[in-house]
């Protein structure tokens, strides 16, 4: 099926049939006909730093642009002053190029249609405000926060809906110049109308949704001078040419209001597209909340931005194939918007470890990448180990590399080799004689012979050859059986019970390491 076949909850779906075709045939020529015309935007608030679902929503509008030859924005909403938070908006663009969706345009970058941030447009939405109220669509209203308030108590005792009863839309002339001439605060509203046309969104189909008879007239300006979202939004659509907007459903039920501004102003409205919530996979609400969320501290634990991008793909819809592993370039190529469905994703953060240790292979697989995988491993380890470490040759880049190699599918993040589990390939183990003992009464005969073993091997340790040597070896122990030895072996070069295979440990710390260890056990 091409798309969702219901509409939002609010909404009234058209009758089906005829307008599913049609539906069907505008995805078409918008996915067919749109290469060079499309510019998408992401409009995120700085009133909080980036977070998984926001993510989402970026990378969507990235696909969407990178897949029609088209431009990525990055617009910063920022005119809610009371809740900005410091550094948020600096942090957004910069997670946003760390997790490999760039914008475009930008308030970093600049572009064309700037500036990017709204703050810096206030004139732009003045302009319009005053350009509505002249042609009658808008009127300043003068109602204070108090008597705003008692309306809303009132129609919760009632058990209505709270909605602004329009009153100053009924001011005359002469009032609203008093009013203004006695300096009395005021904001200036929109006036809804009834008979705001079918919607046809990309995702939830034919919706209609009349407004008028469910709300009050919206502040555009609010008392500070500032707009809300309502107006700013599609003045900043409008003057960026912004041809397809892509945005999460919650914002569908407001379409409409947009819709009639867009009318209202004698503008054409993009084409939209509300991408289904991003749910936790209890189906509970992803919440700001949830600080492990944001994707600030998912970088700081060590989550590959590949992962992330494909976790938050996986679990959606909107894509030919789905499986872990696809890289951008990838996600871009499988994209269809006509698969996007109306049903909320459900992330499943316990797998973002199997997403993780798929691509961190993918980075040690990778020359360039794993080079830097060494570098960032090489500082870690001055930073835990340095105190421990008897032999500067276990921070060589050979070294870390074999390292790496070695464990890149049984790792999730680079972290892990930090533990105390690995510890051993940093620090040379402590032993007692008592913990020798309890494995075998032998270990200087077989310590002897392994030494010998690799004496004879060199530097050339394989996994495949050590294997088949070790069982030979054993075979020439007196009283002491293969499984003894292994645990002997793997007591004497890390000082574990368990862990990785002796050969692989073997085959990590290299013929130099495995003769010093097993010198001390001597």
């Amino acid at each position: 099926m091409l798309l969702a076949r219901r509409s939002c909850r609010c909404l009234t779906a058209v009758t089906p049939g005829r307008a599913e075709l049609q539906l069907k045939a505008a995805v078409i020529r918008c996915c067919s006909t749109v290469q060079g015309e499309v510019r998408v935007r992401f409009a995120p608030s700085p009133t909080g730093f980036l977070h998984l679902g926001g993510l989402r929503t970026a990378l969507y509008n990235y696909i969407f642009a990178k897949k029609y030859g088209g431009s990525f924005i990055l617009r910063l909403e920022d005119t809610d002053r009371t809740r900005l938070v410091p550094g948020a908006a600096e942090s957004i663009e910069d997670m946003l190029e760390w997790a490999g969706v760039p914008p475009d345009e930008s308030p970093r970058r600049g572009g064309p249609v700037g500036p990017y941030l709204q703050s810096q447009r206030l004139d732009l939405y003045h302009q319009t405000a005053q350009q509505l109220m002249d042609a009658g669509h808008a009127y300043y209203c003068f109602c204070s926060s108090q008597r705003l308030e008692l309306l809303k108590k009132e129609a919760l005792r009632t058990g209505q809906t709270p909605r602004y009863d329009n009153r100053c839309r009924h001011l005359q002339a002469e009032q609203v110049q008093e009013k203004l001439a006695q300096g009395i605060p005021h904001a200036v509203r929109f006036r809804l109308e009834s008979g705001v046309e079918p919607l046809q969104d990309l995702v939830f189909g034919w919706t209609h949704h009349d407004v008028a008879k469910v709300e009050g007239d919206p502040v555009v300006i609010k008392a500070d001078g500032f707009p809300t979202y309502h107006l700013a939004n599609i003045v900043d659509d409008h003057y960026m040419r912004i041809s397809h907007v892509l945005r999460g459903s919650e914002w569908l039920i407001s379409t409409s209001k947009h819709l009639l501004m867009y009318r209202a102003l004698g503008w054409t409205p993009p084409t939209f597209g509300h991408l289904p919530l991003l749910m936790n996979k209890d189906g509970s609400k992803l919440s700001k909340r949830q600080g492990d969320l944001f994707i600030q501290s998912l970088k700081r634990d060590g989550v590959l931005p590949e992962a992330l991008l494909d976790i938050t793909t996986n679990c959606g819809s909107g894509f030919i194939t789905n499986r872990i592993g696809r890289k951008i370039d990838e996600l871009i190529s499988e994209f269809d918007p006509s698969k996007i469905i109306n049903h909320s994703a459900l992330l499943d953060m316990e797998k973002l470890p199997e997403f993780n240790r798929i691509h961190l292979q993918h980075h040690i697989e990778d020359e360039e990448k794993c080079c830097l995988l060494i570098k960032k491993l090489q500082e870690q380890l001055q930073q835990v180990y340095i105190a421990e470490i008897q032999d500067k040759e276990v921070l060589q880049e050979d070294y870390i590399r074999r390292v790496l190699h070695l464990r890149k599918r049984h790792i999730s993040f680079l972290k892990d080799l930090l533990s105390p589990a690995y510890a051993y390939l940093w620090v040379r183990p402590s032993l007692s004689s008592q913990q020798v003992a309890a494995l075998t009464t032998e270990p200087q005969h077989i310590a002897s012979l392994v030494l010998k073993l690799i004496s004879e091997r060199g530097e050339e340790l394989t996994v495949d050859s050590l294997s088949q040597d070790l069982k030979t070896l054993a075979k020439q122990a007196k009283s002491t059986k293969y499984r003894e030895v292994m645990k002997l072996l793997r007591l004497a070069l890390s000082g574990l019970q368990q862990g990785p295979s002796v050969v692989e440990m073997m085959v990590s710390l290299g013929a130099a390491e495995i003769s010093h260890r097993l010198q001390k056990l001597l």
